[in-house]
C-alpha cells in the first residue's frame, strides 16, 4: 500500500502526536466483515466491489460524507485493501492548483485507490479538472501561456476516486454527480460503540468487564474514534495506578480528563455555562459565545455546537443560541419559570 507524503495538518483535529496516530491506525478494521457498525453502507461496498470484481473492472468512484471520526478514512483503506490494489492518499487543501492535481493524477497504477480527504477544500481549478479526469480517464494540460498556448490531452490510468467529506453541501453539483456511489455514515449507537470498544481492548491484550465497556462507549459521542482515545486514556490510568480494570477506573480516568457521564469535555461545559450565567440562557450569536470563553468560532460551531444540539442542550433560532432546560438541569442551574423567557 502506498502513501505519499502530503502537506502538514490543516486543521485543529488533524495535530495529532505519532503515537496517537500509530494507535489508531492499530485499530483499524483491514476487512468490510471486520468493520464495527454502518451496516447498510458496508452492504452496498459489499455489492459494489464484489460486482466490479466479478466484472473484471475498478469499482466506481465513491463518496463518503460525514462528521469526523466516523471511519471514512478507514473506510478506504479497506477498498483498497479489498480490491488487492494500492491507495494513494492526499487532501483536498493539499490540492491548491490544478497542476497538484494532476501530478497526483498522472502518477497513477492502473487499478490504484485514490483518497481525497476534505475533498471539499480543493481548489477549483482541480475540482474541474477532476470533472474530466473522473468521467473519461483523461485530463487536458495547458502548455504555454496567452494566444500561443495549446491544451494536450493525456490519457490517466484506470483508478478509483473515494472521496470523504464533512460538508458535502459544499461539493459543485456536477462532481458529486460523478461519485457512482454516495454513502452517508451516521452516528454509532451506545450498543455498536460498545462492540468497537471490545474489539479494540481485545486487540491491545486488555480484558475489561461489560460494564466498563459500555461506560466508555456511552461517553464518546457517538464516534469510534473518540471511543478509542477514551479507551487508550482509561488503560493509561489504569497502567499508572496499577489498578485493576473496572467501572471505579473508568470513572476516575473519564472525572480526571474532565469527560462527565454524556460525554461533554470541558469546552461544552464552558460553553453551557457562558450561554447560562453571562447571558441568561440566551439568545446570544455565536462570535459572542466564542468570545466568551476564549475559543475559535470556527470550532464552536463545527466540533461543540453539533454535539450539544444532538444533545438537546441548545437551540439556534434567528436571534442566536438558547440554552434548553436540559443545559440547566445538567450543569445543576435552575431554568427560568416559562414567564420569564
Amino acid at each position: 500500500m502506498s502513501i505519499p507524503e502530503t502537506s502538514g495538518p490543516t486543521s485543529k483535529e488533524q495535530v495529532e502526536s505519532e503515537g496517537e496516530i500509530s494507535f489508531e491506525g492499530a485499530l483499524r478494521p483491514r476487512r468490510l466483515d471486520e468493520f464495527v457498525g454502518q451496516t447498510k453502507v458496508r452492504d452496498q461496498l459489499i455489492l459494489l466491489l464484489d460486482a466490479a470484481t466479478q466484472q473484471g473492472r475498478s469499482p466506481d468512484h465513491i463518496l463518503l460524507s460525514g462528521p469526523p471520526g466516523l471511519g471514512k478514512t478507514t473506510l478506504a483503506m479497506i477498498v483498497a485493501e479489498e480490491t488487492g490494489q494500492a491507495l494513494r492518499i492526499t487532501s483536498g487543501p493539499a490540492i491548491n492548483h490544478a497542476g497538484d492535481l494532476a501530478a497526483v493524477l498522472s502518477s497513477l497504477v492502473p487499478g490504484e485507490v485514490l483518497f481525497i480527504d476534505e475533498i471539499h477544500r480543493m481548489a477549483r481549478p482541480a475540482e474541474e479538472m477532476l470533472y474530466l479526469a473522473m468521467e473519461d480517464f483523461r485530463i487536458d494540460i495547458m502548455v504555454g501561456k496567452g494566444a500561443g498556448a495549446t491544451t494536450l490531452p493525456l490519457d490517466l490510468a484506470p483508478f478509483t476516486l473515494v472521496g470523504a467529506t464533512t460538508r458535502s453541501g459544499l461539493l459543485p453539483g456536477p462532481l458529486r454527480d460523478r461519485f457512482g456511489f454516495t454513502a452517508h455514515l451516521e452516528f454509532y449507537s451506545a450498543e455498536e460503540l460498545t462492540e468497537v470498544v471490545r474489539r479494540s481492548s481485545a486487540m491491545l491484550g486488555l480484558t475489561w468487564p461489560s460494564e466498563a465497556l459500555a461506560e466508555i462507549a456511552g461517553r464518546s459521542r457517538g464516534t469510534p474514534r473518540i471511543a478509542n482515545r477514551l479507551l487508550r486514556r482509561v488503560r493509561d490510568y489504569v497502567l499508572v495506578h496499577k489498578s485493576e480494570p473496572t467501572m471505579e477506573a473508568v470513572h476516575l480516568a473519564l472525572e480526571l480528563y474532565d469527560v462527565d457521564e454524556l460525554g461533554l469535555d470541558r469546552l461544552d461545559r464552558a460553553v453551557l455555562d457562558a450561554l447560562i450565567v453571562k447571558f441568561q440562557g440566551g439568545p446570544v450569536g455565536l462570535g459572542t459565545l466564542s468570545v466568551s470563553v476564549g475559543e475559535e468560532t470556527e470550532t464552536i460551531e463545527s466540533v461543540v455546537e453539533p454535539f450539544l444540539v444532538r444533545q438537546g442542550f441548545i437551540q439556534r433560532t434567528p436571534r442566536g443560541r438558547v440554552a434548553t432546560p436540559g443545559a440547566y438541569a445538567h450543569l445543576g442551574h435552575q431554568a427560568p419559570g416559562l414567564n420569564d423567557l
